[in-house]
């Protein structure tokens, strides 16, 4: 079986962004498809921000189940769920490589920021088209790591991205996943697949301070930060000018990053 390696980890600098994560922010290019009563297999739900959206869309009368290869990590997405009012949506541990559903069990099938952390996304995606019913969709949207951009240029952000990438691929992962989205579905076998692309954009004072905080935080203390040390990718003290780095950058007035992302939306 294929290794999911989620290079993250859940320290509570990454899951600050995760939460701040909704379906219209995150999955906008899939809310067309959603509509009451459906059933929504959210694969990689994290603390459940989107999932809960998602659970709103479909209605009493739909069902959402929320999956995540990290049982911890769910009882944060059960509380979310619950400060909502929301009594549609259901659990499990579950690895994408091998999902433990019948065929045919879903009208949408979703992930979002997963497939660029799997061992095999292509296999994943064939799971993922498994569970999802003839004629229902399966949606995926990864970041693309390579196409970030920023200004201000701060020398040790090139470093910051270079290591990244290269930690996620020691792991066994894609971080250049968005620009590989269409070419994964078209491998899995989906003949109906639209492909696009939308971005996160931080630039206004509030964004900056969020993003250059979180990144300088998960640089020195998430599991990434000991995925790099340990690996031999770099050393605490390199990591540390990373972290400075991003904060010089958050301080800048005319700072202005952006995060593209590659979607797609598959006919199963």
């Amino acid at each position: 079986m294929a290794d999911v390696v989620y290079t993250h980890g859940h320290h509570e600098s990454v899951l600050r962004s995760h939460r701040w994560r909704t379906a219209g922010n995150s999955a906008a290019y899939l809310l067309g498809e959603v509509r009451p009563g459906l059933e929504i297999l959210d694969v990689g739900c994290g603390p459940g921000t989107i999932t809960a959206d998602l659970a709103a869309l479909v209605g009493p009368d739909g069902r959402v189940t929320a999956v995540d290869a990290a049982a911890g990590v769910l009882e944060q997405a059960r509380a979310t769920t619950r400060e909502r009012g929301l009594d549609n949506v259901r659990f499990a541990v579950a690895d994408v490589h091998a999902l433990d559903f019948p065929d045919d069990s879903f009208d949408i099938v979703h992930a979002h920021q997963v497939l660029q952390h799997v061992g095999d996304p292509v296999r994943a995606l064939r799971e993922m088209r498994r569970v999802c019913r003839p004629g229902g969709v399966v949606a995926a949207r990864d970041s693309d790591y390579a196409a970030f951009a920023w200004y201000p240029g701060v020398p040790v952000l090139d470093e910051w991205l270079e290591l990244y990438r290269r930690v996620a691929r020691a792991n066994g992962g894609e971080p250049d996943a968005g620009r590989r989205l269409l070419s994964w579905t078209r491998r899995a076998g989906f003949p109906d697949v639209t492909a696009t692309a939308t971005a996160w954009c931080f630039a206004t004072p509030g964004e900056r301070a969020w993003w250059s905080g979180l990144w300088a935080e998960r640089t020195t203390a998430s599991q990434y930060a000991r995925l790099a040390v340990d690996g031999g990718h770099a050393t605490e003290r390199q990591l540390t000018a990373i972290a400075e780095g991003w904060a010089e950058w958050g301080r800048r007035e005319d700072g202005w990053f952006l995060v593209p992302h590659g979607e797609v939306l598959c006919r199963a």
